[in-house]
């Protein structure tokens, strides 16, 4: 009994080897090759190589760049976009004379050919990555500071792939991350973080006065930018305090000249500017309101909104008028 389980298992298992064998034969096979990367630095040339073993007349080629929105590169025997003037095809391999951090991403070239067992197709994958330099970085570094304040310097670069890392320099001297471990930065207090681009002084002094720069580099280049001068002055006091009671006398001088001519009538109490003498005298004849006073005669005038007074005397048969200021 258990020899004949056996034939009939033998049995199954190359009936199934019989219809696979024929399937394939019938409607052809697919087989991907793999996955490959390849990096390059920007600029200069690469190779998207397709391994295949052999090429025929009868094979058909196809290169897709892969994303979002899936692209040809090589479509019916041609070369697509503007590879067509920076590539050229090698075999089943695309050679790109000058290649940019744009063409970074992931390709899939494709081979379908007839066979024995049908028509075959093969797939290879190759992820493209373009190193790029770090281009000037941007830095920003404060023109003066008061010592004993906290004063962050940074620098950032957007362009360098891999991400770059940061070094400051002061006067052309580099600064060491740890300033403990250097000798020149013994009297100063920072802290450096070389991948963010941040310097931090806790606590500035004069000492750290000088011109500052930042260095930004990969394994591709290194760039830096233009050096600028910070300068760190101490708390002036004394000329603090002498700027305050300078104010201060002002304001003071001001307040007394104003007192003054508010005294002196030069300011009418509801805005009205000085009322003119000729003005005065009419005015004043107009209405005039005489009082026998020991030869003094008092007129007023209290038709405008402050009431103004003029003395007049007579003398020999003449009137002499005196203008009194308003009280």
């Amino acid at each position: 009994m258990a020899r004949r389980s056996r034939h009939r298992l033998l049995l199954l298992l190359l009936r199934y080897l019989v219809v696979a064998l024929g399937y394939h034969k019938a409607y052809g096979s697919s087989a991907p090759k793999g996955h490959q990367v390849v990096t390059a630095i920007e600029y200069q040339e690469v190779i998207l190589a397709c391994k295949y073993a052999k090429k025929t007349m009868s094979s058909r080629l196809e290169w897709k760049k892969l994303g979002r929105s899936v692209s040809f590169v090589y479509y019916q025997q041609s070369l697509q976009g503007d590879f067509k003037y920076r590539a050229e095809m090698i075999d089943f391999s695309i050679r790109i004379k000058n290649v940019t951090r744009n063409d970074a991403g992931k390709y899939r070239c494709e081979i379908s050919a007839p066979s024995t067992k049908g028509q075959n197709l093969e797939e290879d994958t190759v992820t493209l990555e373009v190193l790029v330099a770090p281009a000037v970085p941007l830095c920003n570094v404060p023109s003066s500071a008061l010592s004993g304040t906290v004063v962050e310097l940074r620098c950032h670069d957007k362009e360098g792939n891999p991400a770059p890392e940061y070094t400051w320099f002061k006067d052309g001297v580099n600064l060491l991350e740890n300033p403990r471990r250097g000798p020149q930065s013994s009297n100063s207090s920072y802290t450096m973080n070389t991948k963010s681009g941040t310097l931090q002084f806790n606590t500035v002094s004069k000492v750290d006065s000088g011109e500052y720069f930042c260095e930004a580099h990969n394994s591709v280049g290194r760039r830096r930018c233009h050096a600028k001068r910070m300068q760190v002055d101490d708390l002036n006091i004394r000329g603090i305090i002498a700027a305050v009671v300078g104010v201060a006398f002002v304001i003071s001088v001001c307040g007394l000249g104003v007192c003054y001519a508010q005294r002196k009538g030069y300011f009418s109490r509801n805005g009205n500017t000085a009322v003119n003498k000729t003005d005065q005298i009419t005015l004043c004849l107009t209405e005039l309101t005489l009082k026998k006073m020991d030869n003094t005669h008092k007129c007023k005038l209290c038709s405008l909104s402050d009431c103004h007074s003029i003395m007049a005397k007579t003398k020999a048969g003449e009137v002499i008028l005196h203008l009194k200021p308003p009280q």
